[in-house]
């Protein structure tokens, strides 16, 4: 299956939004179709050996019959070709020459490079443009409805009778509503007839004919005005929220042939140099070669203390460096930088929406045509059989109808607060794959933990040093520093840090590993054994073998016990505070699992306080083991697996709820995920359960809202108490409350 994204620019209609998906879904060889309002995103999966020519037809084609003015634009990049273009942005007036690969059904854009100054830096002319013509857009609508307001001002103070009466409140009719007939009238023909532009027309003729023209002008005018405070609205949540995940760098500073050159980073090379200067985004993964300096990574993390790196230090595509200038080494390409990867994690969240997403899109879908077939049976039954009703009258009441039917209250405001939540809980370093996932966070009944590298530092330290018949602590650490300096496991690097002089490789001879038992060298002539009991044993050396808590290694010298050297992990500063902060959101069970031994097990569990732990498990027994919990818990409640290893994989995929440990956690971890931890911090799991917990509320807020003044109207409309002001507030009204209720997300405070 292959991926494919387009650009939806203009789109400002959720349920139009919903539509276009709706439509686009039924073309043949597509899989499965998403379209994010918020992100103005098409997303596409399909099969590989389909005609993706025929299929950008064909959605053409489906979004000019139902929205003219939105155009499609596809998105070159990562997500639907491997293939590496240049994307740079050329100054205007630069020739720019088009390639089409042969091996891949994309064409991608290239920009011959001139070598003018003018155009280091890249940037985007369309965005640019988009931005000064939708500022234009609104200043026009703006004036139009100034004027048109001032003659219907004119018409209400005034004493106007008949023709003349007519004529000035439908000349402030067609200013403000011109455009919405001709909108209509064009959504008939082709055959789009149920939409809110057909709605407020049929229900403002209804006004007029019933000589209600005040009312008829009044309801298109605050029809507007409501529709160009909602896109207002939603505009600006839009770019508070994708603010939020604004990590995105511009340029590279790249060494190449001595020089240093500013490029796109989609062309910097794996093991290239590049530069970054104070104040500049470091584009791309890699380690610091040369230098040393201060980083923001709250784009990344959410923390606002600065980190300080230095060289031989891994830094991450999205930091923001302070102060230094640092050289850094390449360690991922563009496309598997963490800063893309994540863009494309968040982009690709509204491809799995929460099923309250997927209840007001099916609700939508004939809410509206069940209300215009109400009204019309309002206008044409009662003055049949009821003595003494009127068609003017119930044709009033059967316009108020129309006004309200439209459901975009309820269609935008609901996938805005999931959106809202997704990008406040990035702000905090916790990335959400998608609306579903979020919503499920709000009914956790069990956390399942991972012990290393998610409860605990995944670091290594000594604790204990013990020297034994004649020998000092300072040689048994010397010596097993020599033993394991060939080594890079945790342990062994634990042991050289903790020695810290240099070690002097010509020292060492006869090097031998022994797997399972530990290693047997040579140092400065002395037969060094270092290892487990096992291996003491095995070479029958007389021994104490030491009960504690941790890994213990022993050492001889010249086959003589010298002493023993302890190793532990320990836990993360906040895993404490996390685990409480579980419990105090209502997590009935906490449990830990762990391929680690018994002893070790059951200390971190004690200090942790969990409800449940199980030690010496492989990577297969995790996963039986939370089947078996799977089968006992709550209907309708979720198991949370936390973990970081590639061993954690199958579990992490397997929960309701995967989340991974994204700083220091493997990259098969992320990928199997539904959320990842960015700080490697387990008290953020809280803090994304009370995030979930938040934004289901303002949701279910809005719906309850929504739908209750809107039925509430409804009746009042139909027993004639109910005038078209409330049907427009009922409509846009209720759009605009509902909005600016799903914003209250991003004020979110931990």
């Amino acid at each position: 299956m292959s991926k494919i994204q387009w650009t939806l620019d203009n789109l400002d209609c959720a349920h139009c939004a919903s539509k276009i998906e709706d439509k686009i879904q039924k073309i043949e060889d597509i899989e499965k179709a998403t379209v994010n309002f918020m992100t103005k995103t098409l997303t596409l999966t399909f099969k590989e050996d389909k005609n993706l020519d025929k299929i950008e037809e064909q959605i053409k084609d489906i979004v000019q019959k139902l929205e003219p003015h939105v155009i499609v634009k596809k998105k070159i990049g990562k997500t639907h070709c491997k293939t590496l273009s240049k994307q740079i942005s050329c100054c205007s007036g630069h020739h720019h020459e088009h390639h089409i690969h042969d091996h891949c059904d994309c064409h991608h854009e290239h920009h011959e490079e001139h070598g003018h100054d003018q155009c280091d830096v890249p940037h985007d002319h369309h965005e640019e443009h988009r931005h000064s013509h939708e500022d234009g857009d609104t200043k026009k609508t703006i004036l139009k409805l100034l004027l048109g307001g001032v003659i219907f001002s004119i018409g209400l103070m005034g004493e106007f009778k008949g023709n003349v009466e007519l004529g000035i409140f439908l000349g402030a009719y067609i200013i403000v509503g011109g455009e919405v007939i001709v909108r209509a009238l064009k959504n008939i023909m082709r055959g789009q007839v149920f939409d809110e532009n057909f709605l407020m027309t049929i229900a403002t003729f209804g006004a007029f004919a019933t000589r209600e023209f005040p009312e008829g002008v009044a309801v298109m005018l605050f029809y507007q005005v409501g529709e160009l405070f909602q896109s207002i609205a939603v505009n600006k949540s839009r770019k508070s929220i994708t603010s939020l995940m604004d990590i995105r760098p511009d340029f590279a500073n790249v060494k190449r042939n001595g020089e240093l050159i500013k490029v796109s980073p989609e062309e910097v090379l794996v093991n290239e140099m590049i530069v970054v200067k104070p104040g500049e985004k470091v584009p791309l993964d890699g380690v610091i070669a040369q230098g040393k300096s201060m980083v923001d990574t709250s784009a990344l993390t959410g923390e606002s203390m600065p980190r300080h790196v230095e060289e031989g230090e891994t830094v991450l595509s999205g930091f923001i460096n302070q102060r230094g200038v640092i050289c850094i080494k390449v360690s991922k390409e563009f496309g598997e930088s963490t800063v893309s990867k994540i863009l494309e994690l968040v982009e690709n969240a509204s491809s799995r929406k929460a099923k309250a997403e997927n209840f007001i899109t099916k609700f939508a879908k004939y809410y509206t045509p069940a209300v215009v077939i109400i009204a019309a049976m309002l206008a044409i039954i009662p003055p049949i059989f009821i003595e003494g009703a009127t068609v003017v009258e119930w044709l009033y009441r059967a316009s108020i109808f129309l006004v309200i039917s439209c459901p975009c209250a309820l269609v935008i405001s609901i996938p805005l607060g999931f959106f809202g939540g997704i990008g406040t809980a990035s702000k905090y370093g916790i990335l959400i794959k998608g609306s579903n996932y979020l919503e499920a966070l709000n009914n956790v009944e069990t956390v399942i933990f991972d012990k290393t590298g998610t409860l605990t530092q995944g670091i290594f330290h000594v604790t204990q040093i013990d020297a034994t018949n004649g020998f000092h602590k300072d040689e048994v650490l010397k010596y097993a520093a020599y033993a394991e300096s060939y080594s890079n496991h945790p342990i062994a690097v634990s042991i050289i840090k903790e020695y810290k002089d240099e070690i002097y490789k010509d020292k060492i001879n006869d090097y031998e590993e022994i797997s399972g038992y530990g290693i047997v060298v040579s140092v400065e002539g002395k037969k060094i054994l270092v290892g487990n009991n096992k291996l003491m044993d095995h070479k029958k050396i007389k021994f104490k073998e030491i009960d504690c808590v941790g890994t213990i290694l022993y050492i001889a010298i010249d086959e003589v016990y010298a002493g023993s050297i302890v190793i532990e992990d320990t836990l993360k500063e906040d895993a404490i505070e996390g685990i409480q902060a579980l419990k105090d959101h209502q997590v009935r069970n906490i449990v830990m699992l762990t391929g680690d031994n018994k002893k070790i097990a059951n200390k971190v569990a004690n200090e942790l306080k969990v409800h449940e732990v199980y030690a010496e498990l492989l990577p297969h027994e995790k996963v039986e083991k939370l089947e078996n919990i799977d089968h006992q818990k709550t209907c309708g409640r979720n198991i949370v697996f936390v973990g970081d290893g590639i061993n954690d994989a199958p579990v992490l995929a397997r929960a309701d709820i995967g989340i991974a440990m994204g700083g220091l956690g493997s990259d098969a971890a992320i990928e199997a995920a539904d959320v990842v931890i960015m700080t490697d911090e387990p008290s953020k799991i809280a803090t994304a359960i009370k995030i979930s917990k938040r934004t289901k509320r303002i949701v279910i807020q809005n719906i309850i809202f929504a739908l209750g003044v809107k039925a509430l109207v409804l009746g009042l409309g139909a027993f004639g108490i109910a005038t078209m002001w409330e049907a427009v507030f009922a409509d846009v009204g209720v759009s605009v409350i509902a909005i600016l209720n799903s914003m209250r997300i991003l004020k979110f405070k931990k």
